[in-house]
């Protein structure tokens, strides 16, 4: 007989997985199984294409900065993140992702974002690509120093801001889910969401 788990037998494995993050002497390590691999990583690169447009969830290019004149966009008003909008992002799951700074005023929170947005979507798309480079689309273990889980800790909050919004998610959210019709079309993203929670919670006691 097969086993229903995928965890080929090994009830050892299966704890491992179950257990989520546990620190290491050189960081923290997790392992995940295929799927769970497919299914952050799928979630990840969609939150990084939202966040930097099509392609930001692919490697960043090799190469030094570019050399002055080479592109006329290089000015230092872009370099200093002072070229972006003004107003918040119409789309609710970017809404949430990039909040105004000062809810109370519009006027401080447009100029606050002015200076401040460009280098927030980069660092959410920085994140996700390093969750993207250190997860095997094959899934096994998955050990990171520091600098690494720190960065999974940014991106997994990142996705489940987002698909909290998706699937309007409240903070009656676990009474909600108990009471849920199992065909509910929801019902299976709610429990990647209950996982993700799951995933984060461990990672953040991984690190203290």
């Amino acid at each position: 007989m097969s086993d229903p788990g995928g965890y080929g037998g090994a009830p050892e494995i299966a704890e491992e997985i179950m257990a989520g993050f546990r620190r290491t002497t050189r960081g923290v390590s997790a392992r995940f199984t295929p799927s769970q691999a497919g299914i952050l990583r799928n979630l990840v690169a969609q939150v990084a294409e939202l966040v930097g447009g099509p392609g930001a969830a692919e490697p960043a290019p090799a190469g030094g900065p570019a050399e002055p004149g080479e592109d006329p966009s290089l000015d230092l008003a872009a370099m200093l993140g002072m070229d972006g909008p003004a107003a918040p992002p119409e789309d609710p799951v970017l809404a949430r992702l990039l909040p105004d700074a000062y809810g109370d005023d519009p006027e401080a929170a447009g100029e606050f974002r002015r200076y401040t947005e460009q280098g927030l979507r980069s660092g959410k798309v920085a994140a996700a690509r390093t969750v993207l480079a250190t997860l095997p689309s094959e899934g096994g273990r998955v050990r990171l120093p520091p600098g690494d889980a720190e960065a999974w800790l940014r991106s997994l909050n990142d996705v489940r801001l987002a698909l909290g919004v998706v699937l309007g998610i409240t903070e009656d959210y676990e009474h909600e889910f108990g009471e849920l019709d199992p065909a509910d079309p929801r019902e299976a993203y709610l429990h990647v969401y209950d996982w993700l929670t799951f995933l984060q919670e461990t990672l953040v006691r991984a690190l203290r």
